[in-house]
Protein backbone atom coordinates (compact mmCIF):
# COMPACT_ATOMS: atom_id res chain seq x y z
CA UNK A 1 0.00 0.00 0.00
CA UNK A 2 1.73 3.60 -0.86
CA UNK A 3 1.01 6.12 1.57
CA UNK A 4 0.64 9.60 0.04
CA UNK A 5 1.29 13.16 1.63
CA UNK A 6 -0.76 15.84 -0.38
CA UNK A 7 -0.09 19.26 -0.65
CA UNK A 8 -2.83 21.90 -1.19
CA UNK A 9 -3.53 25.89 -1.08
CA UNK A 10 -7.00 26.23 -2.13
CA UNK A 11 -10.23 24.34 -2.47
CA UNK A 12 -8.84 20.50 -2.80
CA UNK A 13 -10.96 19.15 -5.52
CA UNK A 14 -7.95 16.54 -6.53
CA UNK A 15 -7.24 15.92 -2.83
CA UNK A 16 -11.34 15.34 -2.76
CA UNK A 17 -10.65 12.93 -5.83
CA UNK A 18 -7.63 11.00 -4.49
CA UNK A 19 -9.73 10.36 -1.01
CA UNK A 20 -12.79 9.27 -2.92
CA UNK A 21 -10.59 6.89 -4.49
CA UNK A 22 -8.69 5.57 -1.60
CA UNK A 23 -12.51 4.84 0.28
CA UNK A 24 -12.19 2.24 -1.63
CA UNK A 25 -10.50 -1.09 -0.39
CA UNK A 26 -9.13 -2.04 -3.67
CA UNK A 27 -7.54 1.69 -4.43
CA UNK A 28 -3.45 0.96 -3.65
CA UNK A 29 -3.11 4.00 -1.81
CA UNK A 30 -4.00 5.91 1.35
CA UNK A 31 -3.34 9.55 1.99
CA UNK A 32 -1.78 9.44 5.65
CA UNK A 33 -1.66 13.41 5.59
CA UNK A 34 -2.34 16.92 4.20
CA UNK A 35 -0.58 19.74 4.37
CA UNK A 36 -1.57 23.29 3.31
CA UNK A 37 0.60 26.72 3.08
CA UNK A 38 -2.90 28.53 4.60
CA UNK A 39 -6.17 27.93 5.86
CA UNK A 40 -7.22 26.18 2.80
CA UNK A 41 -10.12 25.01 2.07
CA UNK A 42 -9.74 21.92 0.96
CA UNK A 43 -8.85 20.99 4.33
CA UNK A 44 -11.93 19.97 5.13
CA UNK A 45 -11.93 17.30 2.70
CA UNK A 46 -9.41 15.65 4.80
CA UNK A 47 -10.67 15.96 8.38
CA UNK A 48 -14.29 14.85 6.79
CA UNK A 49 -12.42 11.26 5.81
CA UNK A 50 -10.54 11.17 8.87
CA UNK A 51 -6.79 12.51 7.78
CA UNK A 52 -4.48 14.55 9.57
CA UNK A 53 -4.05 17.72 8.33
CA UNK A 54 -0.87 20.78 9.17
CA UNK A 55 -0.77 24.23 7.85
CA UNK A 56 2.88 25.12 7.55
CA UNK A 57 2.99 29.01 6.69
CA UNK A 58 6.02 30.51 4.99
CA UNK A 59 4.95 33.84 6.92
CA UNK A 60 5.72 32.01 9.82
CA UNK A 61 9.74 31.23 8.81
CA UNK A 62 12.58 33.71 8.46
CA UNK A 63 13.02 32.14 4.50
CA UNK A 64 11.51 30.48 1.81
CA UNK A 65 13.83 27.41 2.84
CA UNK A 66 13.56 27.46 6.27
CA UNK A 67 9.74 27.31 5.57
CA UNK A 68 10.70 24.19 3.26
CA UNK A 69 12.71 22.38 5.42
CA UNK A 70 9.43 22.70 8.22
CA UNK A 71 7.45 21.21 5.72
CA UNK A 72 9.93 18.26 4.44
CA UNK A 73 10.19 17.28 8.63
CA UNK A 74 6.35 17.26 8.69
CA UNK A 75 6.44 14.89 5.72
CA UNK A 76 9.17 12.43 6.75
CA UNK A 77 7.10 12.21 10.01
CA UNK A 78 4.40 10.63 8.00
CA UNK A 79 6.45 8.07 5.90
CA UNK A 80 5.12 9.18 3.18
CA UNK A 81 5.79 7.07 0.04
CA UNK A 82 4.38 9.71 -2.47
CA UNK A 83 4.30 13.70 -1.86
CA UNK A 84 1.54 15.34 -4.80
CA UNK A 85 1.23 18.45 -5.53
CA UNK A 86 -2.57 18.66 -5.66
CA UNK A 87 -3.09 22.58 -6.28
CA UNK A 88 -0.03 24.06 -4.02
CA UNK A 89 0.36 26.86 -5.57
CA UNK A 90 3.47 27.86 -4.29
CA UNK A 91 6.58 27.32 -6.03
CA UNK A 92 8.90 24.35 -3.89
CA UNK A 93 12.24 25.31 -2.54
CA UNK A 94 14.95 23.15 -4.14
CA UNK A 95 15.87 21.81 -0.98
CA UNK A 96 12.20 20.34 -0.68
CA UNK A 97 12.22 19.13 -3.98
CA UNK A 98 15.77 17.25 -3.81
CA UNK A 99 14.39 16.14 -0.74
CA UNK A 100 11.36 13.66 -2.44
CA UNK A 101 12.08 14.32 -5.97
CA UNK A 102 11.15 11.90 -8.02
CA UNK A 103 8.89 10.74 -5.75
CA UNK A 104 7.28 13.99 -6.29
CA UNK A 105 4.62 14.78 -8.31
CA UNK A 106 2.17 17.47 -9.59
CA UNK A 107 -0.64 18.31 -11.78
CA UNK A 108 -0.56 21.09 -14.28
CA UNK A 109 -3.28 22.76 -16.54
CA UNK A 110 -2.01 22.26 -20.05
CA UNK A 111 0.41 19.66 -22.56
CA UNK A 112 3.94 20.90 -20.85
CA UNK A 113 6.43 21.96 -21.98
CA UNK A 114 3.31 24.07 -23.49
CA UNK A 115 2.03 27.52 -21.16
CA UNK A 116 4.37 26.59 -17.89
CA UNK A 117 3.39 28.65 -14.99
CA UNK A 118 0.53 29.84 -13.22
CA UNK A 119 -1.64 31.00 -16.28
CA UNK A 120 -1.56 28.23 -18.30
CA UNK A 121 -5.19 28.32 -19.09
CA UNK A 122 -4.94 32.01 -19.64
CA UNK A 123 -2.06 31.45 -22.00
CA UNK A 124 -3.42 28.81 -24.13
CA UNK A 125 -6.41 30.76 -25.09
CA UNK A 126 -4.51 34.32 -25.48
CA UNK A 127 -1.93 32.09 -28.15
CA UNK A 128 -5.12 30.74 -30.16
CA UNK A 129 -4.43 27.53 -29.02
CA UNK A 130 -7.03 24.50 -30.74
CA UNK A 131 -5.72 22.13 -27.80
CA UNK A 132 -4.57 21.99 -24.82
CA UNK A 133 -4.57 19.54 -21.57
CA UNK A 134 -3.43 18.04 -18.41
CA UNK A 135 -0.03 16.75 -17.05
CA UNK A 136 1.13 15.03 -14.02
CA UNK A 137 4.86 15.27 -14.16
CA UNK A 138 7.76 14.82 -11.47
CA UNK A 139 8.49 18.33 -9.67
CA UNK A 140 12.49 19.25 -10.49
CA UNK A 141 13.93 22.43 -9.43
CA UNK A 142 12.67 24.53 -12.24
CA UNK A 143 8.92 25.63 -12.97
CA UNK A 144 6.98 22.83 -14.80
CA UNK A 145 10.01 21.34 -16.53
CA UNK A 146 9.82 18.07 -14.56
CA UNK A 147 9.49 14.50 -16.51
CA UNK A 148 6.14 14.03 -18.10
CA UNK A 149 4.83 11.02 -16.37
CA UNK A 150 1.38 11.25 -18.28
CA UNK A 151 -0.60 13.89 -19.90
CA UNK A 152 -4.36 13.89 -21.51
CA UNK A 153 -5.45 16.10 -24.01
CA UNK A 154 -8.45 18.41 -23.97
CA UNK A 155 -9.93 20.31 -27.28
CA UNK A 156 -10.53 24.11 -27.29
CA UNK A 157 -13.61 25.26 -28.09
CA UNK A 158 -14.64 28.07 -29.85
CA UNK A 159 -15.32 31.08 -27.92
CA UNK A 160 -14.82 29.92 -24.27
CA UNK A 161 -13.85 31.66 -21.25
CA UNK A 162 -11.10 30.63 -19.27
CA UNK A 163 -12.80 29.86 -16.34
CA UNK A 164 -14.86 27.29 -18.49
CA UNK A 165 -11.79 25.58 -20.27
CA UNK A 166 -10.08 25.47 -16.75
CA UNK A 167 -13.27 24.03 -15.71
CA UNK A 168 -12.92 20.81 -18.20
CA UNK A 169 -9.55 20.17 -17.96
CA UNK A 170 -10.48 19.95 -13.90
CA UNK A 171 -12.96 17.25 -15.08
CA UNK A 172 -10.00 15.22 -16.66
CA UNK A 173 -7.61 16.49 -14.25
CA UNK A 174 -8.75 14.22 -11.76
CA UNK A 175 -9.35 10.73 -12.86
CA UNK A 176 -5.78 11.04 -14.44
CA UNK A 177 -4.14 11.37 -11.10
CA UNK A 178 -6.38 9.16 -9.89
CA UNK A 179 -5.28 6.85 -12.04
CA UNK A 180 -1.27 7.80 -12.46
CA UNK A 181 -1.00 7.47 -8.41
CA UNK A 182 -2.59 3.84 -8.83
CA UNK A 183 -0.07 3.09 -11.79
CA UNK A 184 3.06 4.59 -9.31
CA UNK A 185 1.27 2.45 -6.63
CA UNK A 186 1.20 -0.98 -8.90
CA UNK A 187 4.59 -0.16 -9.95
CA UNK A 188 3.10 0.13 -13.83
CA UNK A 189 4.55 3.51 -13.79
CA UNK A 190 8.35 3.60 -12.50
CA UNK A 191 9.17 7.39 -11.02
CA UNK A 192 12.53 8.18 -12.73
CA UNK A 193 13.58 11.91 -13.32
CA UNK A 194 16.12 10.24 -16.07
CA UNK A 195 14.01 8.34 -17.79
CA UNK A 196 9.90 8.89 -17.34
CA UNK A 197 7.09 7.02 -18.90
CA UNK A 198 5.62 9.42 -20.98
CA UNK A 199 1.86 8.38 -22.37
CA UNK A 200 -0.09 11.22 -23.81
CA UNK A 201 -3.74 9.97 -24.74
CA UNK A 202 -5.82 11.74 -27.53
CA UNK A 203 -9.19 13.46 -26.92
CA UNK A 204 -11.72 12.39 -24.37
CA UNK A 205 -13.13 15.97 -23.89
CA UNK A 206 -13.90 17.59 -26.90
Amino acid sequence: MLSLAVLISGGGSNLKALLDAAADPDYPARIVAVFADTDAPGLAHAAAAGVPTAVVRPSDFPSRDAWGEALAEGIRATGAGLVVSAGLMRILPAGFVRAFSPRLINTHPALLPLYPGAHAVRDALAAGAVETGVTVHIIDEGVDTGPVLRQERVAVRAGESESELHERIKRVERPLLVDTVRDIATGALTLSAAEPEHTTTPYPHP
